[in-house]
């Protein structure tokens, strides 16, 4: 029903472009996500196996995301999001190999390393904001954001499944056949771009990166997803030893998850209804993060697998909510004209808390057993906590962009004085080298022919 809903009103090129590239990303995802429920059980047959290599192996792959996250998003800007996208996939198939054929888990280790350094997120939704109009980019995203979260779903029962009929190395060769498949999509089904969204909107700009590593309110979005992905993965070096020792099969660990999973969503989603009709989203934002810390001190003291469960299930409405959330409240927050910087850094953010949960959890559960990874990610849930607390949300606004010819500094900071004196107008952003004003505004206020007739006159 969402997704029919999503669909509407977008014409057959948007329609297209929303559904392949979901494609492309909640494949490759899959692939990223299978790892995580059977590494720990099935790594045992590697050489050099302990905990601490579960924790690098698991997380490796954040590293190199983070890294090249804009680097990658920049290239698909001067060569183009197709070669891109194909370049990223390729390495993702490559390190799939690698951890194939891998006897050990340093070279593993090495594989998830290159499958990371495939990090085309960014070309992806640069090229989805390319092919779409700017009233209706927000569905394909959205499209886009939920193919991710099936994925995810679907790994959890998936990877222990094929992990007990084909091995680790079968979860690897099955993922590089899907990149494979990501592949074909990009080059035969994928729309080539014809034009170019304007690229403050959807990519880092290199002038943005400082003023966004700076801005306060978004600093703590990013640790916060830092957090949060910190978390599930250092979760995951434990959790399936942990199920194991419940007397609970490998092979139906996915019993266990696929209904949380599913009772999650039905917590989730009303939460974040009343949450937006309440206008308490700070509030809702709260009791999610301290959902997860109350997650993390069940687990630290479960003794029973009913005490697992209820965790899980506790720990993903929480996940599930905020998941959903920070980006939106990033959209929100980062000033007219420079999103794509602010979720550019935000993206990489989350990609190295999923490095950093690999590395936490392996050398906690390395000097200190698995159970000591909850008590540690408790506390630092309360940091994270403390920190969301002092969080402003700025009111809800809408973002347009508006096409301007001038050519001074001067002529600029005189649209942009005009602009930002009319009503309802919140921020007003002009960039000279793409010719584009970028405008944050209260649309039951703002009049957008007053704006338009502005920047006409300012180009005559």
């Amino acid at each position: 029903m969402l997704l029919v809903v999503t669909m509407h009103q977008l014409n057959s090129l948007e329609k297209r472009a929303a559904i392949a590239l979901a494609l492309v990303f909640s494949t490759r995802m899959l692939g990223l996500f299978m790892l995580l429920p059977v590494f720990a059980l099935y790594g045992e047959q590697l050489v050099g196996f302990s905990p601490l290599w579960i924790g690098l192996a698991i997380g490796a792959y954040g590293l190199t995301q983070a890294i090249l996250q804009i680097p990658f998003g920049w290239l698909s800007d001067k060569i183009g999001r197709h070669k891109v996208m194909l370049l990223g996939l390729l390495l993702f198939v490559l390190g799939s190999v690698v951890a194939a054929l891998a006897d050990s888990v340093y070279m593993v280790t090495v594989g998830r390393i290159l499958q990371g350094a495939g990090a085309i997120a960014g070309a992806v939704l640069a090229l989805a904001a390319d092919l779409t109009r700017e009233e209706q980019r927000p569905k394909v995203m959205a499209i886009i954001g939920a193919s991710i979260g099936l994925s995810f779903a679907l790994a959890m029962v998936l990877g222990p499944l094929l992990a007990r009929w084909a091995g680790l190395s079968g979860v690897f060769w099955f993922t590089a056949v899907l990149a494979g498949c990501a592949m074909l999509i990009v080059a035969f089904i994928v729309p080539k771009s014809v034009s170019k969204a304007p690229t403050a909107e959807t990519l880092a700009l290199p002038q943005s990166l400082a003023a966004m590593i700076k801005h306060g309110q978004l600093l703590r979005l990013d640790f916060g997803v830092l957090v949060l992905h910190l978390m599930l993965t250092a979760m995951f070096v434990a959790l399936p030893a942990l199920l194991n020792q419940q007397h609970l099969a490998a092979e139906q660990h996915w019993q266990v998850y696929l209904p949380v999973l599913l009772g999650s969503f039905l917590f989730m989603v009303p939460m974040m209804i009343i949450a937006m009709r309440r206008q308490q989203e700070k509030r809702y934002f709260l009791i999610n993060v301290l959902l997860l810390v109350a997650a993390m001190l069940i687990c630290w003291q479960a003794t029973a697998l009913w005490g697992f469960v209820l965790a899980l299930l506790v720990f993903f409405i929480g996940f599930n909510f905020l998941e959903a959330s920070l980006p939106a409240i990033v959209s929100r927050v980062a000033p007219a004209g420079q999103r794509g910087s602010a979720m550019g850094i935000y993206s990489s953010s989350q990609f190295f808390g999923a490095f950093l949960g690999g590395l936490l959890g392996g050398t906690v559960a390395q000097h200190f057993g698995f159970s000591a990874i909850f008590a540690v990610l408790a506390v630092i849930g309360l940091v994270w906590l403390v920190i969301a607390s002092t969080m402003q949300l700025p009111a809800r606004a809408q973002r347009l962009s508006l096409p301007v010819l001038v050519t001074t500094e001067q002529q600029a900071g005189l649209l942009a004085a005009k602009l930002a004196a009319l009503s309802g107008v919140q921020e007003v952003t002009i960039l000279l080298t793409e010719q584009r004003c970028y405008l944050k505004v209260s649309a039951q206020q703002f009049e957008l022919a007053q704006a338009q007739s502005l920047v006409a006159s300012s180009s005559q």
